[in-house]
């Protein structure tokens, strides 16, 4: 699991300027394995339609009402049915995402290279600045930019500047939130599995203990990746609806 002893794969690349941007490789790692399994759930669950859906086409269609539901809940299905596939998309991956890191971890030479995505902040933080830029995005697009743009001194002039704050504070707390759930989990997980390792008594204390927070952090990663999907579509519907 993630803790602070471990170092991270970085690999710096240098462009024109002397400018070099450095890339996490356990991030990049991990980012393409967790779209490759959503990519083979989805594909699955697809290739063999049915009017009786059983096995993985069951449990997709499921996903589908489950996330439609969601936007039902926010906004009206005739304003957020766009954004069907974007919710899908979402909870799976983050769910995929938050599930990687719990069974194992993979450290070589002090090096971390498997584990949850969603264990570091610049991955959650980047997916939140994703969906509050697409809220922005749709705002325009479905409202104009006048249209859309003269939301932001709404009741009064004065709102601009807290309005302003409001979407730079929507973007930490939905990418913070993420990820300190993974990473706090990650981090006992850890500690629990190096009680293994000490001695039988210790193992012997911490065996249950991790079975158990291992249970409970599934728990957690399924709530973490439903809120993240239903704050996505309360910031859509707050850009989109004509009601918000």
């Amino acid at each position: 699991m993630n803790t602070v002893h471990h170092e991270n794969p970085l690999y710096d690349i240098e462009l024109f300027g002397g400018i070099t941007i450095t890339f996490n490789m356990a991030n990049v790692l991990m980012i393409t394995v967790a779209s490759a399994i959503v990519f083979l759930i989805a594909v699955l669950s697809t290739r063999r339609l049915a009017m009786k859906p059983t096995g993985m086409q069951n449990f997709f269609e499921w996903v589908m009402d489950f996330v439609k539901n969601i936007i039902n809940s926010t906004m009206d299905w005739k304003d957020g049915g766009r954004f069907h596939v974007l919710g899908i998309t979402i909870i799976m991956y983050i769910f995929v995402s938050n599930m990687l890191g719990l069974p194992f971890s993979i450290v070589y030479d002090h090096t971390l290279w498997w584990k949850s995505p969603t264990a570091d902040p610049v991955v959650t933080l980047t997916l939140a600045t994703l969906v509050v830029g697409l809220s922005h995005y749709y705002g325009v697009k479905l409202k104009g930019f006048s249209s859309y743009g003269k939301e932001f001194f709404k009741p009064f002039w004065f709102m601009f500047p807290i309005k302003i704050i409001e979407e730079f504070a929507n973007t930490l707390t939905l990418g913070l939130r993420l990820y300190g759930n993974i990473y706090a989990g990650e981090i006992l997980l850890t500690l629990l599995a190096g009680s293994l390792a000490t001695n039988f008594a210790g193992t012997l204390a911490a065996i249950v203990p991790m079975l158990a927070w291992q249970g409970f952090s599934v728990f957690v990663g399924a709530i973490q990746a439903f809120i993240f999907c239903m704050l996505t579509m309360v910031y859509l519907a707050h850009k989109v609806s004509s009601d918000h």
